[in-house]
């Protein structure tokens, strides 16, 4: 097994404040660092056991948010029904012997659009047959379409916990610059600090780019990203995390998009669900999301796909992605005319699920889908 430690170190990562004046767009200390310059001492980010989930990112404009995503890891036979006691190995797809993890996705971003907002999110578990040290939960590197490995540093606090037989962690960076000056086409995550190995519970690991665009000839959405690391367990039953949609009403017939990132979701383990509420103040309506890939008694059952298929392009697609979760679900029907709220309810009586990130999309013109039922 190569270390991680080890390589991080040969391909130079480096502290974030080295790119601060790529773009006053980003934080005083950017994400995105060359991985061949040298690196200096710089500080570890903050570590929490728990990280309640708070807006990452809020806005309202004409366009859209997009995402990539794929696994770290995978079984060792590639037939393994589930990550529960599975000999777990990593996925390796580039032709760099330096990194011992990694896999590509492709972000959509439609011609034309201005990226207004990306980061990018990423996790697993570091006890599985081997235990992975912690010191390297908040470095990863990433390749944009046709171009190298850049290191990228967390730049916040750290969702890491130790709990029920697993070591299970979440960072994540800005990297709006980057995306925002690339070619359409595949990324490419590497170095997720996942373990490989056998354990009770089984292990995982995957990342998600989300990147919000702005297109004049798309309607005016709400756009909302939230993020945190919220455990659901013996303890905790059900995460309810409440969506802004801002000063702005649902029209009628709108549509909308819900992501969600999550670890160790079981396939095949039922009963854990997601519903939405929406409304206003003395009347919500309540609707279970499920769709053809995720049903409503199974909906974290290690996947990524967009309302209900595997559109993006992946290397590799593997269907079930053992522990990692990264799914779109059509909202149409469940955003409720007149609506000015938006509560995410994720439960479960049995899986054990580590919940990373949500995002929003939801209209506030009427479709064209609506305009047209109107006229008829």
């Amino acid at each position: 097994m190569r270390n991680s430690a080890v390589h991080a170190v040969r391909r130079g990562l480096v502290c974030a404040m080295s790119c601060a004046a790529l773009s006053a767009a980003l934080p005083a200390a950017s994400a995105v660092a060359p991985a061949t310059a040298p690196r200096p001492v710089a500080p570890q980010p903050k570590e929490a056991a728990r990280l309640p989930f708070t807006p990452r990112y809020e806005a309202t404009l004409h366009g859209g948010v997009v995402r990539a995503a794929n696994t770290s890891a995978t079984g060792a036979t590639g037939a393994e029904p589930a990550n529960d006691g599975a000999t777990i190995a990593y996925v390796d797809v580039d032709s760099d012997p330096n990194t011992y993890n990694s896999s590509r996705a492709e972000l959509r971003v439609p011609a034309g659009a201005r990226v207004s907002w990306a980061r990018l999110y990423w996790g697993g578990n570091l006890r599985v047959g081997e235990q992975k040290p912690p010191a390297d939960n908040g470095r990863v590197l990433i390749a944009e379409p046709g171009g190298q490995y850049k290191a990228v540093l967390a730049d916040s606090t750290i969702g890491h916990r130790t709990a029920d037989g697993a070591d299970a962690f979440q960072a994540s960076a800005d990297v709006t610059e980057l995306v925002r000056s690339a070619q359409p086409g595949l990324w490419t995550v590497a170095q997720v600090n996942v373990a490989m190995g056998r354990s009770a519970v089984g292990g995982w690991g995957g990342w998600t780019l989300v990147a919000a665009y702005e297109k004049a000839e798309e309607p005016l959405r709400r756009i909302t990203v939230w993020d945190g690391f919220e455990a659901l367990g013996p303890k905790n039953r059900e995460i309810s995390v409440p969506l802004a949609l801002g000063r702005d009403r649902v029209p009628r017939g709108a549509d909308g998009l819900l992501g969600i990132v999550g670890y160790d979701g079981d396939r095949g383990t039922s009963g854990d669900y997601l519903a939405v509420e929406t409304g206003q103040a003395k009347s919500v309506t309540r609707s279970v999301i499920s769709d053809s890939a995720n049903s409503a008694d199974d909906v974290m059952n290690s996947s990524i796909t967009e309302s209900g298929t595997s559109r993006m392009e992946r290397l590799p697609a593997h269907q079930n992605t053992l522990g990692y979760d990264s799914d779109v679900f059509d909202l149409r029907g469940a955003l409720r005319h007149g609506a000015d709220r938006f509560h995410i309810r994720l439960g479960s009586p049995e899986d054990a699920v580590w919940l990373g990130a949500l995002f929003l999309q939801a209209d506030l013109e009427p479709s064209r889908r609506a305009l047209a039922d109107a006229r008829d």
